[in-house]
């Protein structure tokens, strides 16, 4: 087993976290990533250096995914083939959870283990609101259910290390992002309680509210924004035919035929945009099938709801919100999918030549 801690800017916390897992696992091995600290921060790192962990690291801040990717790649060179535990810094996690989470992990299973949090107790709120709406956005999104989508404690493969590598994002972002793609690289997550720890109300995370708000949730909310234009565009032009035509299935069909089109495009370009790699005749002829197949689902749902004498518009309403998750699911998982062969070469390299001149690795602990 391999502890990864990344660690940014680091009360003294993080020593008594080190020591906690010496106390319990003497010979475990404990990676620290320093996340551009500063030098003020270099008493700490040598402390921690002191206690027997590798400690690496690069001069400028440049966030939680990329101190994470840091350490996978570390592991994977020089520490090949042992599972990894990830755990913060800021004495949220105890060590009976992460010794827990630990051996909870499978050798060769293809599932990550989150350790999660009921959040009772003295929770502060901006905690217990953001794992609210991130666990609603994410049930949105995948219509699978986790209770705590924020943890930052949870345990990997060794297998599993090169894909960890190439998933997007470089805040704390990259962790709902690795859970937003597990299931599409064929890695299933399972999950094991632990406590809920806050220490001094967690004044010592770096969570931005706002700018890491909107990291995290900025490709659900873009593609809310981007089905709410098609939405748009398909509710005026199918009024429009409503009227000229009389005729609802030459409504429906010629609406969804103008607004697919722009949301095609939009999604793309803007929502997925690693879809971009995928040839754009390749990716239309994907999306346009979804069209099909859904075309028939909206007509239905809005004809049964005009047989129960619903208006033409509040049936359309209806119709787009009940099929928008279906449609966001299957268009993030297959039709603008990441392509794995992406992987984690060139982002290692990136990584490699970003490490500090001032950190070097620890000795080896086996």
């Amino acid at each position: 087993m391999i502890i990864l801690i990344p660690a940014y800017e680091p009360d003294q916390q993080l020593p008594a976290l080190i020591r906690s897992i010496r106390d319990a696992e003497p010979w475990a091995t404990v990676v620290v990533v320093d996340d551009g600290s500063g030098p003020e921060y270099k008493d700490v790192f040598d402390g921690v250096k002191a206690l027997g962990c590798h400690v690496i690291g690069y001069s400028r801040n440049r966030g939680k995914g990329f101190a994470l990717k840091t350490g996978f790649g570390f592991i994977a060179d020089h520490l090949p083939d042992r599972n990894v535990v990830c755990a913060d810094s800021d004495g949220q996690h105890t060590i009976v959870d992460i010794l827990r989470v630990a051996a909870a992990v499978q050798p060769g299973s293809p599932a990550m283990v989150l350790g999660t949090r009921n959040f009772t107790g003295n929770v502060p709120a901006r905690s217990k609101f953001g794992n609210s709406a991130t666990r609603l956005l994410f049930t949105l999104a995948t219509g699978e259910r986790i209770s705590d989508t924020q943890t930052g404690l949870r345990g990997y493969p060794a297998a599993m290390l090169p894909w960890l590598r190439s998933v997007r994002g470089e805040r704390y972002e990259y962790e709902l992002n690795l859970l937003l793609e597990a299931k599409q690289a064929g890695y299933a997550i399972t999950t094991v309680d632990i406590a809920t720890v806050y220490v001094d109300h967690n004044s010592g995370s770096h969570f931005r509210p706002v700018a890491d708000s909107v990291r995290i949730y900025a490709p659900l909310l873009k593609f809310l924004a981007s089905s709410f234009t098609a939405f748009l565009v398909d509710t005026v032009v199918f009024l429009l035919l409503t009227l000229v035509t009389d005729s609802l299935l030459l409504a429906v069909v010629g609406s969804r035929a103008v607004s697919s089109a722009v949301n095609f495009l939009v999604n793309r370009r803007v929502v997925f945009q690693h879809g971009r790699d995928r040839p754009a005749a390749a990716a239309g002829l994907r999306y346009f099938s979804l069209v099909l197949v859904l075309l028939p689902a909206n007509y239905g749902l809005i004809y049964a709801l005009d047989a129960l004498s619903v208006a033409a518009l509040p049936a359309k309403i209806l119709a787009e919100i009940a099929l928008l998750t279906v449609s966001y699911v299957v268009q993030q998982r297959f039709l603008f999918s990441r392509r794995t062969a992406r992987s984690a070469a060139r982002e290692s390299q990136d990584q490699a030549l970003d490490l500090s001149r001032g950190h070097h690795p620890g000795p080896l602990r086996r």
